[in-house]
Formats: C-alpha cells, sequence, structure tokens
C-alpha cells in the first residue's frame, strides 16, 4: 500500500475515532435538549441551559443536511441561507484579495529590483505590518461610511503584507548570473522583468499569494462579526444570539472547509508554476 493510501486511512480512522468519542460525550445532553421548561426548572436548570446544550453529531449532521437542501433562502434581514451568508464572504474576501495582489505584487518587484525603494519603504513597511487589520476597522468605517466595503478594506490590509515581502524577496534572490547576462543582451528593464524575474520569483510570489488568502479567510471571520448584516461570520454571532449551538458548530466546519478549499486551489498554482506540465 502506497504512503497516499495508508494516509487516507489514518486519517479517516482519526475522523471516525474522534466523531465516535464526539457522539458518547453527547449522547447524554439530548435529554437536557429535550426537557420542559417546567422539567429544566426543577432541576435546576435555566431554559436557556436547557437549549444550549452541546449537540452530538448526529444533530449536527441532520442541521447540515437541511442547510445543504435550501442554501439560499431569504427570509428577511436575519434570516438567510447558509449558501447566501457564503457568497457574501467570499465576495468580500476576493475583491479585496484581488485589490492586495494588484498592488503588493508590482510594489513587490520594485523592492527586490531597486536597493534604494527597498531601502526607502522599508520603514513604512516595518511600522504598518504589524499592526492587526482589525485594528483598522474603526478608521475605515468612520471614513467609508459603509460596512461591507470597510470588510473589503481589512481584507486588502491584511492580504497585502504577505505578498509583498514574498514577491520583493523572490525578486531579490534571483540569480545575478541571469541578470548579468540579460544586461549583455542589453534585454530592456520592463522585459527583463517579465521574460527572467517573474518566472524564476514566480514559486515565491504564489506562497505570498497563499499565505494572504488564508490570512484573509481567517480575518473576513472576525470582521462580520464586528460590521454585521450578512457573511458567514455574521451567521456564527447571529447563530450564537440565538443560542443555536448546532448552527455555529456548522458555520465552524464550513469555514474551515471554505479555507482548506481555498488554499489547496493556490498550492495546486504553486505546482503547476513549479513544475510546468
Amino acid at each position: 500500500m502506497s504512503l497516499t493510501w495508508r494516509a487516507a486511512v489514518v486519517s479517516v480512522a482519526l475522523f471516525v475515532a474522534f466523531l465516535t468519542t464526539w457522539h458518547l460525550a453527547t449522547r447524554g445532553t439530548g435529554a437536557t435538549q429535550q426537557m420542559s421548561p417546567e422539567y429544566a426548572k426543577l432541576m435546576g436548570l435555566t431554559a436557556t441551559q436547557g437549549k444550549s446544550a452541546m449537540p452530538g453529531p448526529l444533530d449536527v449532521g441532520a442541521k447540515l443536511w437541511e442547510h445543504l437542501r435550501r442554501p439560499f433562502y431569504d427570509n428577511g434581514p436575519n434570516d438567510k441561507g447558509l449558501g447566501i451568508q457564503l457568497a457574501w464572504s467570499l465576495l468580500r474576501v476576493l475583491t479585496g484579495y484581488l485589490l492586495a495582489v494588484a498592488t503588493a505584487i508590482p510594489i513587490g518587484f520594485l523592492i527586490g529590483m531597486s536597493p534604494l525603494m527597498s531601502r526607502a519603504l522599508d520603514p513604512f513597511i516595518q511600522v504598518l505590518k504589524p499592526i492587526s487589520p482589525l485594528a483598522w476597522m474603526p478608521l475605515a468605517l468612520y471614513t467609508i461610511k459603509d460596512s461591507s466595503i470597510s470588510a473589503v478594506f481589512v481584507i486588502f490590509i491584511c492580504s497585502l503584507w504577505p505578498m509583498l515581502i514574498n514577491t520583493a524577496f523572490g525578486v531579490a534572490s534571483v540569480r545575478r548570473e541571469w541578470l548579468n547576462v540579460a544586461k549583455t543582451l542589453e534585454v530592456g528593464t520592463l522585459r527583463r522583468a517579465f521574460t527572467i524575474i517573474l518566472p524564476a520569483a514566480a514559486p515565491t510570489i504564489v506562497t505570498g499569494m497563499r499565505i494572504s488568502i488564508g490570512i484573509a479567510w481567517l480575518v473576513i471571520v472576525a470582521a462580520e462579526m464586528l460590521v454585521g448584516g450578512t457573511g458567514i461570520g455574521y451567521f456564527v454571532w447571529n447563530e450564537w444570539n440565538n443560542l443555536s449551538i448546532t448552527n455555529v458548530i456548522i458555520a465552524i466546519v464550513v469555514i474551515g472547509v471554505v479555507g482548506m478549499v481555498l488554499d489547496q486551489a493556490l498550492a495546486r498554482v504553486g505546482r503547476l508554476v513549479t513544475f510546468p506540465e
């Protein structure tokens, strides 16, 4: 059996063990979930405690199937399908992310190709990079006056730095021999950037893009909890306010799966860049 198949078997075994442990650990909470307010009071529990008992995997699976059957329903501001919430989050993430790509890669090339610009911009990068993206949210809300665009701005900020730094590093690491040959052949700066530097730095650039998409998807959940309205982050917070722990768990699972898909998509691009087919 190959390593891939053995790893798959171990993964499935671990997943089954996790579900079994989860089921056994929550098996006794079903009665608490179903108890009447009178019985809950008799047992010394509040009605809220009775409703918020930890659900088991079967409860989560049944509720998840309901969401998958009607992912795009819209019953008003606080009752939208999981598909609608995900679509809003992905739209914000991809908009901010693509704006960051269009900004970070050219600036990264400039920094990597010019020692002067590298030294001149380094203080600004070192000051702005450590700032939490969510720290920009109040300022964005105050100046932009739109919560959705403010969330896009926060995604732009958090996606910018990994791509910019990786691009600058990749460009600066291109072998000097190749650049010297290009100068000997009198290859222009723009042509040299596209024909020599970009192919050589592409794996490092894609690595920065992969890091950025992971951070962007991480931040959008917190940003949407702050701004509200729509999105998977708002869905989590709204369901918590409704004491629907089952929906909170479902949202956590969906966030993880979508994050994995985004990461693997860019990982595939990275393999194509490193080993062209």
